[in-house]
């Protein structure tokens, strides 16, 4: 969601924040859900000022002080929330607004190559680690957000809703054998809740000019959540070199291979066998979940953003996405021997 001019930041905001005075304002235009700034200070400090929107509850601030927190102590690059100058972490006025520390680094929309797959297997190996003896209850608890029978439920509800709609054929075609597929799935339920990231799409991890794993970013989504869901979602991002709204979306298995690589290097010990047993099951789930959400949101039009350039409206860009994912759902599953049988050999 771009915002090409800076937009008006109520000068009770930035009052609360003495040093952000005269401070200049650049529209940073990635992401879907908040507005983000980059802000450059007087004394040439930049930093990140952003408006959540109104789906996220302010406490998030919460979590994230905490476990960025306990990152930092153990030696990780993180972005810091940074504190009004009466120590509030967050200011209402208008909307919800924050600031955080800059994290310089590049991001990227895709994995380009093993390398950088092994990066972020890497980085998200020391995030795991750092964070597995951290005694912390979240706050602000994402309900529903890899419950996939409530997200197949929300499907099946729309097609008897929306009959009426557009694309409710194109929908229903796919649907019924999505759904038909969800009734194989692995219960995951007797595994373990970890700390997780809890949306590891390639965009949200930074390197460095090296090209090494520097930072995660967008620390919203904080939660526990089982493990082999919260990497599930990232290989799904990670090992298919094209884009979420792209076919034919497919597993790379090169990539699988120098991803898993890149974890094991830095998180050796930590995760159960059954844990990763259930790795490969977890990743068709996410697939076949994230499928399930595109179709219902085709037809109910929803969705935080989507590419007014090349759709006419959210649902067409919705259908295209739930196919992408059900495809890489369908290549998933014909590959999984052979990616299962990279699992062993760690």
């Amino acid at each position: 969601m771009s915002h090409p001019d800076p937009p008006p930041v109520p000068p009770g905001v930035l009052a609360r924040w003495g040093r952000f005075a005269g401070a200049r304002l650049r529209p940073i235009e990635v992401g879907l859900i908040n507005l983000t700034l980059e802000l450059h200070t007087a004394a040439g400090e930049r930093v990140v000022l952003q408006r959540l929107h109104p789906v996220l509850p302010p406490e998030v601030n919460l979590d994230i002080a905490a476990v960025t927190g306990h990152l930092a102590h153990r030696g990780l690059v993180t972005p810091r929330l940074l504190p009004t100058d009466d120590g509030a972490l967050w200011v209402e006025e208008e909307g919800v607004w924050r600031a955080l520390s800059f994290v310089p680094g590049r991001t990227h929309a895709y994995v380009a190559g093993p390398p950088m797959a092994r990066e972020a297997g890497r980085l998200v190996g020391r995030f795991h680690s750092a964070l597995a003896d951290l005694d912390y209850r979240y706050r602000s608890t994402r309900h529903q957000v890899h419950d996939t029978p409530v997200h197949l439920l929300r499907l099946a509800q729309a097609l008897e809703a929306q009959q009426g709609h557009r694309l409710y054929a194109q929908v229903a075609r796919r649907a019924e054998r999505l759904l038909r597929e969800a009734e194989t799935l692995v219960d995951l339920k007797e595994l373990p809740l970890r700390h997780a990231h809890g949306d590891l799409k390639i965009s949200n991890l930074m390197f460095d000019e090296e090209g090494r794993g520097l930072a995660l970013l967008d620390l919203d989504t904080l939660t526990r959540m089982h493990w082999p869901l919260e990497m599930g979602d990232a290989l799904r991002s990670w090992c298919n070199p094209r884009r979420e709204d792209q076919n034919p979306a497919q597993l790379d298995l090169t990539l699988l291979q120098a991803a898993l690589d890149g974890y094991r290097e830095t998180a050796r010990g930590l995760i159960a066998e059954a844990e990763w047993q259930a790795l490969i099951p977890g990743l068709a789930r996410i697939c076949l979940e994230l499928s399930a959400r595109f179709l219902a949101d085709a037809l109910n039009e929803r969705y935080f953003g989507w590419d007014a350039a090349h759709y006419p409206a959210r649902g067409e860009h919705n259908l295209v996405r739930g196919a992408a994912m059900w495809e890489l759902y369908r290549d998933v599953m014909d590959k999984r021997g052979r990616a299962q049988a990279l699992l062993e050999g760690r």
